[in-house]
């Protein structure tokens, strides 16, 4: 089986992390695994996205016209990308930042808090993690015990006194999605 993600936002979010930390945790699961970066010319708050395809099988093409899932981190990241996600895809949207609805009706979407999830762990640099923990509890295309195990091994010398918030970042948007599904249960 064949997954196709894009995440998209700005610069600053993490999100070229966030597409590595994917790409690390596949490859150490024994998955084929790609991801390119795209980002514009500006050091900080313009464009930024990536593209991660994880695979059973090996990747015919890197390049991605509709993906599985798309994490939309800002407004025009949603704007973009919510036409292109496969039908009954999911779509994993930064709430914090976007002030409208999902328009389609056709995939499954998350509105999820993530600057404010992350603010409440005491770091608003966590919400590419967080984001990374809520898809992977609605599209467990990889297991949450090898993104923290990756978290462990990739985390930037500097930041490695985050460890510790990064993987409460990851549980915590995971257990947001587990709080919302349930709550659709009922």
């Amino acid at each position: 089986m064949q997954t196709e993600i894009v995440i998209a936002g700005f610069g600053g979010q993490g999100i070229l992390f966030a597409g590595q930390v994917l790409a690390y945790a596949a490859m150490d699961a024994g998955k084929e695994v790609t991801w390119i970066p795209s980002y514009g010319p500006e050091m900080r708050g313009g464009t930024a996205n990536c593209t991660v395809i994880i695979s059973d099988e090996e990747i015919g093409s890197p390049l991605v016209r509709n993906p599985r899932c798309a994490i939309a981190m800002n407004l025009p990241s949603l704007d973009k990308y919510e036409e292109s996600v496969v039908k009954c895809g999911l779509l994993i949207v930064n709430a914090s930042l976007v002030n409208r609805p999902v328009k389609r009706r056709d995939i499954q979407s998350i509105p999820i808090p993530a600057n404010e999830i992350a603010e409440s762990l005491g770091d608003r640099r966590l919400i590419n993690i967080v984001v990374i923990g809520a898809m992977l509890a609605r599209l467990p295309v990889l297991e949450i015990d090898g993104i923290a195990q990756v978290l462990k091994e990739h985390i930037p010398e500097r930041h490695k006194k985050l460890l510790p918030l990064n993987l409460q970042a990851l549980e915590a948007g995971a257990n947001f999605v587990r709080k919302e599904l349930t709550k659709e249960l009922v």
